[in-house]
C-alpha cells in the first residue's frame, strides 16, 4: 500500500447501479447520427473517397501550448512581499517574460496566455473546446496539463465545481458540449478513468482493478486499455457522479508544497461514436451465390459510423525533493513521478527536434501518451506556473517544456468504419417482414382452396341429388303409367272377349249355324278394335322412349358439369403447387439472407478491426477464408480426427476469433463456437491462453444467459476442464462461477449437462481457499440436489466433489485451520454417504470410502458418524475393501478415534 491518502479521504464502497443512467456494457452500434459539429481551426474533413483509403488520408498540426498562471497563495504574499513576482505576462500579443533578476528577463510566446485572473470557462474556450469540437468530428483529441506541484493542474482539469458552477473545469465542461451534441438513441458516449501510480495503470472505477496491462496494436501504433472499465454516460449528472468515484480512489499526500498533492498522473479516455449516412462506393460483399446482387439487399445499405477518443491528462506535479520534504514512502512516489515525466520530456524533445528514435517505451506515461505526442490526435497543452521568484527554476523547466512541446506535429486522421450491426438489424427485420408476409400469404391461398373445394363439393352434391331424385321420379311416374295402360287393355280385352263369345252363342241359338263368311263378322270387328289397342301402345312407348331420352341428355350435361368442376379442381392444385414453388423459392433466399447476415457479422468484427489497423480491403477475401475454415472444421468435428482439426483451426484461426464467435446472435454458430472451446480447454497447454483472452468470462456469461441445452452443457464442461486448474478455481469463483453452476444444476434435466455440472463442482471442492465461499453459495447444495437425477455418471462426479470437500476438510484440521463440525454434515450429506458406501457402481463407492475416512478422522464429527450409521461402513471398509489403501486408512482412523473405540467396546465389536 502507498503511504499517500486517497484524495477524499477513505471511500465507502461505491456500487454502480445497472439500472442508471449508464452501464458497463459495451456501447452498441447506433444507426443514425444528428450529424458532425463544426470543427475547429487546423482540422480538415477526408475527402469522400473509398472507405479503406479514408485512413491514410490527414492533416498535419501542430501542438497547441497555453501557459496559465496561479495566482499567488497566503503563504507567497507573506514570504515573498519585499520581491517583485518573476513572471511578467503580456497576453495582448501572446508572450509571456521570465526575470532572472531586477534588469535581465527572458520572453517566450505562446498560443495563448492566460493571466491569473483567467476565468475557468475562458480557460476551456482557448485550451480544450477546439479538441473536443474536433472529436465530436471523429479526429482523436488530447488536452493535458503540467507544470510544478502546487501550480492548480487538478484545479484547471478535474475541478467538478459543485458549490460554484463557474469553478467547473475541463473535464466536466468537455462532457457537457460532449453530451449536448450527440443523441442517446443514435449515438455513445462512454468513459474510462485511471491512473498511473508507481508504473502500474490503477482503474479509479474499480479499484481491484490494479494492474492493467497497456496493449499496442502491432500496425498502427494505436494505444488502448482494454481492461480498464468502459462505462456508458447518458447525461452530466452521471458523469460527475464517476469523476466524484475516481477522484476518492486517486492517490494524494500532504507536501510542504501543495496540501493536496497528487501522487499519481490521473487519464480520462472519453469514447465517441456517432453514425453518418452512409457513403458507397459499391456493392461488393453484397452478391448472392449466383454472381447478381439480390434486390433486398441491394436496398439495404450500412451507414458509417465515425469513432474518436479524447484523452484529457492530469499529470502529477514536479517537484524537488528539498522543497516538498517528501521521505520514505512519499519519496519513491515522487522519484517515480520524476522519472516518469524526465521520460515524457526525452521523448518532447526527441520529436521537436525530429529525431529518428523517440524513447516512448522508457515509461508506460510515454507509452499512454504515444498517440498524442506525434501521433494522430489533436493535442493541447496548458502549462501552469507559479508567480515565486523562489521556484524560479521550476517555473522555467515547465515554460521550456511548453516551448518545445509547440514543435511537435501531429498527423490528424478520421476514423470511420461501416456500421455491420446496424445493417444486419435492419436485414433482420427485413427477413422478419418477408416470413410473415410469405406465412401469411400461404394461409390465404390455403384457405381459398379450401373454400373453392368446399363450394365445388357442395355444388356437385347438391346437383347429383336433385339428378337422383327427378330420375327416381320419372321412372316411378312412367312405370305407374305403363302398369295402367297395361291394365286398361287387358280390361278392354276381356270386355271384347265376352263380347265376342257372347254374340257367338246368340247366333248359334236364334239362327242355327252360318256358314264360314257369316260368323267371321264379329271377329272382324274386334280384330280392329285390338290393332287400335296396339297402336296406342306404341304410341306410349315411343313416349316414354323419348322422355328417357331426354333424362338420359340431362345426364350427359350433369357430366359434362361434373367434368368442369373437376378441371377447375385440377387447375386450383396446380395453382398451389405453383405457390407451393414460389415458396420453396422465398425460403432458399431467406436461407441465402441467413447465411449473408452470419457473414456480415463476421464481416463487421474483421472490417473494425482492420479499420482500426488502417487496413484495406482484403479484410472480404480473408474472411471467406474463415468462414470456410469455420465451416470445414464444424463438419468434422464428429470425425476421429478431431482433435487434429481444432488444433489447426486454432492455429490459423485465433483465439480471439473464436471467443467472438462466442457473441453471436446465430445459434448454430455458438453451438460450434463453444464446442471448439471446450475441445482447446481439455488441453492443459491451451488452459492459461484461454483465460488471459477472457474466455472464461465468455463462458460464464453463456451458462448465465443461454437457454439452449447443448450450449449450457457443452459450457458446463469447458469450465470443468478449465477448473482444473488451482488459479483458474479462484478465478471461477470470483467471477460469481459457483452460483451460476448452482442455477445451471436447478434447472437442467439432462444427465450429460448435470454430468459436466457436477464436474465442475467438484474440481473447486478440491481448492482449501475456496471451500467456505463454495459452501456459502451452495455448492453443497447444489450437488446433493443433483442426487434427484440418478444416472451413475452424475452420481460419480457427486461422490467425486464429496470426496475431495472432505479431504480438504481432513488436511485443515490436521493442520489446526479448522476444528468446527464438517460442513458436509451440516449440509446433509451424510446420510447419502452412508446410504451409497456400498454402491455397486466401483467409482461410486470408491469416492464414498474415501469420503468416509477423512470425515472419521475429525473428532468432531465422530457423534453424527455414530448416529447416522456411518461407523458401521467403517468397521466394513477396513475389513471388505478392494483397496488396500483405502482399508489400512479406514483401519488407522478407527484406531486413532477414542469414541469409535468406546462405542465399538460397547457393541464388543473388535476393529
Amino acid at each position: 500500500m502507498a503511504s499517500g491518502s486517497y484524495r477524499n479521504g477513505t471511500p465507502k464502497p461505491m456500487k454502480l447501479d445497472r439500472a442508471s443512467s449508464y452501464s458497463y456494457t459495451t456501447p452498441k452500434p447506433t444507426a443514425k447520427s444528428r450529424g458532425s459539429v463544426g470543427g475547429g481551426t487546423g482540422v480538415r474533413r477526408s475527402s469522400p473517397a473509398a472507405l479503406t483509403a479514408r485512413d491514410d488520408a490527414g492533416v498535419l498540426g501542430r501542438v497547441r501550448v497555453a501557459v496559465r498562471l496561479r495566482p499567488r497563495n497566503s503563504e507567497e504574499l507573506a514570504s515573498d512581499a519585499d520581491f517583485a513576482d518573476c513572471v511578467e505576462l503580456q497576453p495582448e500579443v501572446k508572450r509571456l517574460k521570465l526575470r532572472k533578476n531586477n534588469w535581465e528577463s527572458e520572453t517566450y510566446e505562446f498560443d495563448e496566455v492566460l493571466t491569473e485572473s483567467a476565468s475557468q470557462k475562458r480557460v476551456y474556450e482557448v485550451v480544450a473546446k477546439p479538441v473536443v469540437e474536433s472529436v465530436l468530428e471523429g479526429y482523436n483529441g488530447t488536452v493535458m496539463a503540467y507544470g510544478q506541484t502546487g501550480t492548480g493542474k487538478t484545479f484547471t482539469l478535474g475541478k467538478l465545481g459543485e458549490d460554484n458552477i463557474a469553478a467547473r473545469g475541463i473535464m466536466v465542461r468537455a462532457m457537457e458540449d460532449i453530451l449536448a451534441e450527440t443523441s442517446p438513441s443514435t449515438d455513445s458516449v462512454s468513459v474510462s478513468y485511471f491512473q498511473l501510480y508507481m508504473e502500474t495503470v490503477q482503474d479509479l472505477l474499480c479499484p481491484g482493478n490494479d494492474n492493467i496491462s497497456i496493449v499496442e496494436d502491432p500496425k498502427s501504433g494505436d494505444v488502448s486499455i482494454p481492461a480498464a472499465t468502459a462505462v456508458d454516460i447518458r447525461d452530466q449528472r452521471s458523469f460527475l457522479e464517476l469523476l466524484r468515484l475516481g477522484e476518492a480512489h486517486r492517490f494524494a499526500a500532504n507536501t510542504k508544497l501543495n496540501t493536496e498533492s497528487s501522487r499519481s498522473h490521473a487519464i480520462l479516455m472519453v469514447h465517441v461514436k456517432r453514425s453518418i449516412k452512409g457513403r458507397h462506393d459499391g456493392e461488393e460483399g453484397f452478391l448472392t451465390e449466383n454472381g447478381q446482387a439480390s434486390s433486398l439487399v441491394k436496398s439495404f445499405r450500412p451507414p458509417i459510423v465515425r469513432k474518436s477518443k479524447l484523452v484529457i491528462v492530469d499529470l502529477a506535479g514536479s517537484e524537488r525533493i528539498d522543497k516538498s520534504g517528501s521521505e520514505g514512502h512519499m519519496l519513491e512516489e515522487a522519484k517515480s513521478i520524476n522519472l516518469s515525466l524526465t521520460a515524457l520530456g526525452k521523448c518532447i524533445n526527441a520529436l521537436a527536434e525530429n529525431s529518428t528514435h523517440v524513447p516512448f517505451r522508457d515509461s508506460k506515461l510515454t507509452r499512454l501518451l504515444r498517440d498524442s505526442f506525434g501521433g494522430t490526435a489533436r493535442t493541447s497543452l496548458v502549462v501552469t506556473i507559479g508567480p515565486s521568484p523562489r521556484h524560479r527554476g521550476e517555473t522555467s523547466s515547465t515554460i521550456m517544456f511548453g516551448q518545445r512541446a509547440m514543435k511537435v506535429q501531429n498527423m490528424i486522421k478520421l476514423k470511420e468504419e461501416f456500421d455491420y450491426k446496424s445493417l444486419c438489424r435492419r436485414l433482420d427485420i427485413e427477413v422478419d417482414k418477408l416470413i410473415s408476409e410469405n406465412e401469411r400469404q400461404q394461409k390465404y391461398f390455403e384457405d381459398e382452396i379450401e373454400r373453392v373445394k368446399a363450394e365445388a363439393q357442395n355444388w356437385i352434391s347438391e346437383v347429383e341429388r336433385k339428378y337422383m331424385i327427378s330420375l327416381e321420379n320419372e321412372r316411378l311416374k312412367y312405370q305407374q303409367d305403363y302398369m295402367d295402360s297395361i291394365k286398361k287393355l287387358e280390361e278392354k280385352w276381356t270386355i271384347n272377349q265376352q263380347k265376342s263369345n257372347y254374340q257367338k252363342s246368340w247366333n248359334c241359338n236364334n239362327e242355327g249355324c252360318l256358314d264360314d263368311g257369316e260368323i267371321s263378322m264379329p271377329s272382324t270387328s274386334g280384330g280392329i278394335n285390338d290393332k287400335q289397342l296396339l297402336e296406342n301402345e306404341k304410341i306410349l312407348r315411343q313416349s316414354s322412349e323419348d322422355e328417357v331420352s331426354s333424362l338420359k341428355s340431362q345426364v350427359s350435361q350433369l357430366k359434362r358439369l361434373e367434368s368442369a368442376a373437376n378441371a377447375e379442381i385440377l387447375k386450383l392444385h396446380e395453382m398451389l403447387e405453383s405457390e407451393a414453388h414460389q415458396k420453396e423459392k422465398l425460403e432458399e433466399e431467406i436461407n441465402i439472407l441467413k447465411n449473408k447476415l452470419l457473414q456480415l457479422s463476421f464481416e463487421a468484427d474483421e472490417s473494425r478491426r482492420s479499420l482500426d489497423r488502417g487496413g484495406s480491403g482484403k479484410v472480404f477475401t480473408g474472411l471467406d477464408t474463415f468462414m470456410s475454415q469455420a465451416r470445414s472444421s464444424q463438419i468434422r468435428d464428429r470425425t476421429n480426427g478431431q482433435k487434429a482439426s481444432i488444433a489447426k483451426l486454432f492455429e490459423q484461426v485465433g483465439l480471439q476469433k473464436i471467443l467472438s464467435l462466442l457473441e453471436s446472435e446465430d445459434a448454430d454458430v455458438r453451438i460450434h463456437a463453444v464446442k471448439v472451446v471446450a475441445n482447446l480447454a481439455a488441453e492443459e497447454a491451451n488452459q492459461e491462453k484461454i483465460v488471459e483472452a477472457g474466455g472464461l468470462s465468455s463462458l460464464l456469461i453463456l451458462l448465465r444467459s443461454s437457454e439452449d441445452e447443448t450450449i449450457r452443457r457443452v459450457a458446463a464442461g469447458a469450465i470443468a476442464n478449465l477448473a482444473m486448474n488451482e488459479t483458474n478455481q479462484e478465478l471461477v469463483m470470483a467471477q460469481d462461477g459457483i452460483s451460476l453452476l448452482s442455477m445451471t444444476a436447478a434447472d437442467a434435466e439432462d444427465p450429460q449437462t448435470l454430468r459436466m455440472v457436477a464436474g465442475a463442482i467438484a474440481n473447486l471442492c478440491g481448492n482449501d481457499r475456496v471451500q467456505r465461499r463454495l459452501r456459502s453459495e451452495g455448492g453443497i447444495r447444489a450437488l446433493l440436489g443433483m442426487v434427484r437425477c440418478g444416472h451413475p455418471d452424475v452420481l460419480a462426479q457427486i461422490a467425486r466433489g464429496i470426496a475431495n470437500f472432505a479431504k480438504c476438510e481432513s488436511r485443515a484440521s490436521t493442520q489446526g485451520n479448522d476444528t468446527g463440525r464438517s460442513l458436509l454434515i451440516e449440509d446433509g450429506a451424510l446420510p447419502w454417504i452412508v446410504q451409497n458406501a456400498n454402491n455397486e457402481a466401483s467409482p461410486i463407492r470408491r469416492h464414498i470410502e474415501l469420503a468416509l475416512c477423512h470425515l472419521a478422522q475429525h473428532e468432531v464429527n465422530a457423534k453424527d458418524m455414530i448416529s447416522e450409521g456411518a461407523l458401521w461402513e467403517l468397521v466394513r471398509i477396513s475389513r471388505d475393501c478392494s483397496r488396500e489403501d483405502i482399508r489400512l486408512l479406514a483401519h488407522k482412523t478407527l484406531t486413532a478415534s477414542p469414541k469409535f473405540q468406546a462405542e465399538l467396546r460397547r457393541l464388543r465389536i473388535e476393529c
